[in-house]
C-alpha cells in the first residue's frame, strides 16, 4: 500500500505540474548559456566562477559577483556599463554589447552563484493604469523622497554631479524606469544601496514617477546652464556680469582721460 501510494502521488505530481519541470529545464539551459557568455566576456576580470580577480599589488581588478544578484547584472549590462574597456573609478554608460536575451542569460548565471536581488517586476516601477490624481500624489511624494536622499549627489533635478576619488553621480534624466529601480536596489559604483528596508518598493516607484515628470516638464528659465545649480549660475554671473561691469569701468576711464586731454589742449 505504501508503494502504491508513492506511485500514485508521483504520477499525479508529474501529470499536474509539467510546466514546472519545463521551467526548470529552461532555467538550466539559460544558466548554461549565460556561463558560456560569462567565460568569454566577463571571466577575465571577475574570475571563471565569479570569485573576483586581484592584481599583483593586492587591489581588486574585478569584484566578486557571487552575491550581487540578477538585478545588478541587468543594470550594468543593459546600460552598457559592463563589460568595461578597462578598470576605472567609474563605469560610464555607453552603447550596450549584449542584447536582451544575452543579458537575461548572464543575469540568470550570476544569480545562480549566490544570493542577491532579482530583476524587479514591471508592476514595481510602472505607473501605467494610475489615475491623474494618484499619479500626482505619487510624484509629490517622490519629489520629497528624492530631495531628501538623492540631491546631494545627483543634483536637485537629476543632472548628476562630481564625486570623490574620480567618481561622479551620472545624469538620471531620461533613464529607463527599470534601471532606476535596479540602481536604487543594488547601489552601483559609488551609490548607496537603498534596500526595501530603507526605501520601500512603493517609495521607489514614487521617485521614478518624479524623475519621469522632470523629463516631461519644460524649462521656463531659458538657458538651463546644464541644470547644475548655483555653481554654474555663479560662474556665469561672475564671468558675464562682473566682466561687463569691468568693461564699462575701463571704457569710462578711457573716455574720461581722452576728454581731459582735449580740454587741456584747447585751453593751451
Amino acid at each position: 500500500m505504501l508503494v502504491c501510494g508513492l506511485l500514485l502521488t508521483g504520477g499525479l505530481y508529474a501529470a499536474l505540474a509539467p510546466a514546472q519541470a519545463d521551467t526548470s529545464q529552461d532555467e538550466a539551459a539559460l544558466i548554461k548559456e549565460g556561463r558560456e557568455l560569462f567565460l568569454v566576456g566577463c571571466a577575465f576580470c571577475h574570475g571563471q566562477n565569479g570569485e573576483g580577480v586581484l592584481t599583483q599589488g593586492g587591489s581588486q581588478y574585478g569584484p566578486p559577483l557571487t552575491d550581487v544578484g540578477a538585478a545588478a547584472v541587468d543594470f550594468q549590462v543593459a546600460t552598457g556599463r559592463m563589460p568595461m574597456a578597462q578598470p576605472g573609478a567609474q563605469a560610464p554608460r555607453k552603447e550596450r554589447v549584449y542584447d536582451d536575451e544575452e543579458t537575461e542569460a548572464l543575469a540568470a548565471y550570476v544569480a545562480s552563484l549566490g544570493t542577491g536581488p532579482a530583476i524587479p517586476d514591471k508592476e514595481l516601477y510602472s505607473t501605467e493604469g494610475m489615475s491623474d490624481k494618484e499619479l500626482e500624489e505619487l510624484v509629490v511624494r517622490g519629489g520629497q523622497i528624492f530631495l531628501a536622499n538623492c540631491t546631494a549627489c545627483h543634483n536637485f533635478e537629476g543632472s548628476g554631479g562630481a564625486m570623490p576619488r574620480g567618481g561622479y553621480a551620472p545624469k538620471i534624466r531620461g533613464v529607463d524606469s527599470k534601471h532606476i529601480y535596479e540602481a536604487m536596489l543594488t547601489g552601483p559604483q559609488s551609490m548607496d544601496t537603498f534596500s526595501d528596508g530603507n526605501i520601500p518598493p512603493e517609495d521607489k516607484k514614487a521617485v521614478i514617477a518624479y524623475l519621469n515628470e522632470l523629463d516631461e516638464a519644460p524649462s521656463y528659465s531659458g538657458f538651463t546652464l546644464g541644470g547644475l545649480g548655483p555653481v554654474s549660475e555663479g560662474i556665469i554671473a561672475w564671468v558675464g556680469g562682473i566682466g561687463v561691469l569691468v568693461g564699462f569701468a575701463v571704457w569710462i576711464a578711457a573716455h574720461t582721460t581722452r576728454s581731459s586731454k582735449k580740454k587741456d589742449e584747447a585751453a593751451a
